[in-house]
């Protein structure tokens, strides 16, 4: 099957999901962004690798985190970068999607960095420019969000360093989160032989089983001897109608505290790939415990991201 985020030589063009994404290409990703954990200990900060390219980070939604870990790995890769809050902006007047695209490309942009709440966005894009740019995509809808679960998939490997015997649970809101998402195909792809999902009936879609994992409704039991626990957000923004009875129910039930925390195995991480809802989602004592490793996960990002921009201004144009 033709994969668009590929080109013909079989190198990275784009990337738009993990899904489809080979293991060995998801592997060279993690093990580029390690060769980039360390320029923070430099004496110079910048690598030359994007010198003179020119990255548009084109976010139709809000976003701190990611923008601005996109934004430092291209400056550390020595880009221009221009972000574009463009939601304000040009679509409010009416302009499309593809013409703004467009009309950035006639200033010369060499990659787009998109966030958009359509799923989709980001591939129409990718289908729609010239063969020389590339495109990330930093969330789409409810569909994926790569590079967080690349930086996820990154973080587990610096932790427990093999895939092949671990027992991951990713609890909380699947329902509505992208992340969600990509973390399962990730994990999948590479070798974990045990994906659970824990969450209320009414946070799960309906026949998630087929993509390879286990369903849990009760917190208790699937958070038994796991290795890995990522939290997910409650994404209050995208949820209709009464899915949950209160956030303090919410809390009581499959928010993680230390007392459920010490059903997982002694060595487990804790993962959220934020911004927290404390007390909603997790405990203080949790997500500033010793082992939170979430701090660790926004380090990552930043050398995760540079990777893949790197990677893809290395590829041919297909």
């Amino acid at each position: 099957m033709n994969n668009p985020q590929l080109n013909k030589n079989g190198e990275m063009q784009h990337l738009l999901t993990i899904e489809g994404l080979p293991r060995g290409m998801i592997n060279h990703i993690l093990d580029t962004a390690e060769n980039f954990l360390n320029p923070v200990d430099r004496e110079v900060k910048k690598v030359p690798l994007l010198r003179g390219k020119a990255i548009f980070n084109l976010f139709f939604e809000p976003s701190t985190r990611t923008r601005t870990t996109f934004e430092i790995a291209a400056k550390k890769l020595s880009a221009d970068v221009i972000n574009l809050n463009v939601g304000a902006s040009s679509t409010s007047k009416g302009e499309t999607l593809l013409d703004t695209v467009d009309n950035l490309t006639a200033m010369q942009a060499d990659m787009f960095v998109v966030r958009h709440a359509q799923s989709g966005a980001a591939h129409l894009i990718a289908r729609h420019v010239q063969p020389h740019i590339h495109v990330v995509n930093a969330g789409d809808g409810r569909h994926a969000h790569p590079t967080q679960g690349l930086l996820d998939m990154f973080t587990i490997r610096y932790f427990k360093k093999e895939f092949h015997n671990l027992r991951v649970a990713i609890v909380g809101d699947v329902l509505h989160s992208r992340v969600a998402r990509s973390q399962i195909c990730a994990l999948t792809t590479l070798g974990v032989p045990e994906v659970r999902v824990i969450a209320p009936k009414t946070l799960l879609p309906a026949g998630i089983e087929r993509m390879g994992v286990q369903v849990y409704h009760d917190m208790l039991q699937g958070l038994k001897d796991v290795d890995v626990v990522i939290m997910l957000r409650l994404q209050n923004e995208r949820m209709r109608g009464a899915l949950l009875p209160s956030a303090q129910e919410y809390f009581k039930y499959y928010g993680l505290t230390l007392d459920k925390l010490a059903l997982a195995k002694p060595d487990a991480i804790v993962m959220h790939p934020g911004p927290m809802n404390r007390g909603v989602e997790i405990d203080s004592d949790v997500a500033d415990g010793a082992q939170s490793v979430i701090l660790a996960q926004v380090t990552f990002g930043i050398a995760v991201r540079m990777a893949v921009m790197s990677i893809l201004a290395g590829s041919h144009a297909a």
